[in-house]
């Protein structure tokens, strides 16, 4: 039996932290929602939140219970969007997060594909640490993430592999180690590097390839986004790694491979998505575009 009142009580406190706030918010008092609440703890038999001197906060049966409200609020919202653009054919919002090589070489000709066949249909893409990501997605904040596949198996998460990625190093045209034919590991070190802002595996990668060669990692000089990545390689001696696919797009920003000795990084990439929202019609499009735009790039190693 579902329990819609109580459970939104439960979600406004949760972000609130606040019993009394909370009542503010909704407008009842703050007994009403006391009791509210002590009603969902005894059909639940848990104790769903502990009383603080700076408000409440969720025991850990609490914290299991918000995460599943939450995603069943947006998928809520998510289903009221597609009712209301029913008539109109898909419509809605499709939510997602990309590596840099996908938001700049794979992503936009899918997106410009997908928009002229589902105009109706708002497409979000953000960038960021993949951690970050995957959390995102588990809550319902996004529908979709595109990117490496190196991380360990979830139960409510879905892996579609696509292609295989492997990373190089790269710098800005007339950077002193472009001119060599292969470039040792000391060369590299030698060097400070930056990496994309929380991106722990990339940070990871780095340091264990210098570690195989008996060297300390490099001094890592900048934590960017991908367009601040473009920016500082364009004007210091700063390296970093970046997918060999996407080495012709940065060619043309004065941006170059190097040929570094033995493999930096290569992993299985692809979409990953939640279980639960593998049937929205928008993601399903998406995804088989995506699909057939990586089958037709010559860029792309298919697996």
């Amino acid at each position: 039996m579902m329990h819609t009142r109580q459970l939104f009580h439960f979600l406004t406190i949760t972000e609130t932290r606040s019993i009394s706030e909370a009542a503010r918010q909704l407008g009842i008092t703050q007994p009403a929602i006391s009791r509210s609440i002590k009603q969902l703890e005894e059909t639940l038999y848990v104790k769903l939140f502990e009383r603080r001197a700076s408000g409440v906060v969720l025991t850990p049966e609490g914290r299991i219970l918000a995460r599943r409200v939450k995603l069943m609020s947006i998928e809520y919202q998510h289903a009221l969007a597609e009712m209301v653009d029913l008539n109109q054919g898909i419509g809605g919002r499709l939510r997602i997060a990309a590596g840099p090589v996908w938001i700049l070489e794979f992503l936009p000709s899918v997106i410009r594909e997908f928009q002229e066949q589902f105009p109706n249909v708002r497409v979000s893409v953000i960038s960021g640490g993949y951690a970050g990501q995957l959390e995102q997605l588990l809550s319902g904040e996004l529908d979709a993430v595109c990117g490496t596949l190196d991380f360990p198996s979830h139960s409510e998460i879905i892996k579609e592999t696509i292609l295989k990625i492997r990373h190089t190093v790269i710098a800005r045209e007339g950077h002193p180690l472009s001119e060599l034919k292969r470039v040792s590991p000391r060369d590299l070190a030698s060097y400070p590097w930056l990496v994309h802002v929380n991106h722990v595996q990339s940070t990871s990668r780095i340091g264990s390839y210098f570690s195989l060669h008996g060297l300390e990692p490099p001094k890592i000089a900048v934590e960017t986004s991908t367009l601040g990545a473009v920016s500082f390689l364009r004007k210091t001696d700063f390296l970093t790694t970046y997918a060999e696919q996407g080495l012709e797009t940065l060619k043309e920003m004065g941006i170059v491979g190097i040929e570094q000795e033995g493999t930096l990084w290569d992993f299985e990439a692809g979409i990953v998505c939640r279980r639960s929202s593998k049937s929205s019609p928008a993601l399903r499009s998406f995804t088989a575009m995506v699909r057939a735009a990586l089958q037709t790039n010559p860029t792309s190693q298919q697996l």
